[in-house]
């Protein structure tokens, strides 16, 4: 009969750093590949701008964004979710 065919989109994880716009987040995902000629090992970067309805994301999470629509002039990943909080060094959190 009719197959279910489930929708992958591409996903990235990375780490937040930058909230300062209004429900956008700016991602950087870090890879590590050889280079062509030398096979030394280098860490390329490419910064994400991703949707955060919500404003839940803080500089230095790691989160995971999915591939959606165009939102915007840039924006083309939403916020899937955050894998792992940053740790909070601010004076107010060693306050509590």
């Amino acid at each position: 009969m009719a197959e279910v065919q489930a929708n992958h989109k591409n996903e990235k994880v990375g780490e937040v750093v930058s909230t300062k716009m209004a429900k956008t987040i700016v991602v950087q995902v870090t890879r590590r590949v050889p280079h062509p000629l030398y096979k030394r090992i280098v860490s390329k970067r490419n910064k994400f701008y991703a949707h955060d309805e919500d404003g839940t994301a803080k500089v230095g999470d790691v989160v995971r964004i999915i591939e959606s629509r165009p939102l915007s002039k840039l924006k083309r990943w939403t916020l899937g979710e955050i894998v792992r909080r940053a740790v909070d060094t601010s004076v107010a959190g060693l306050a509590e």
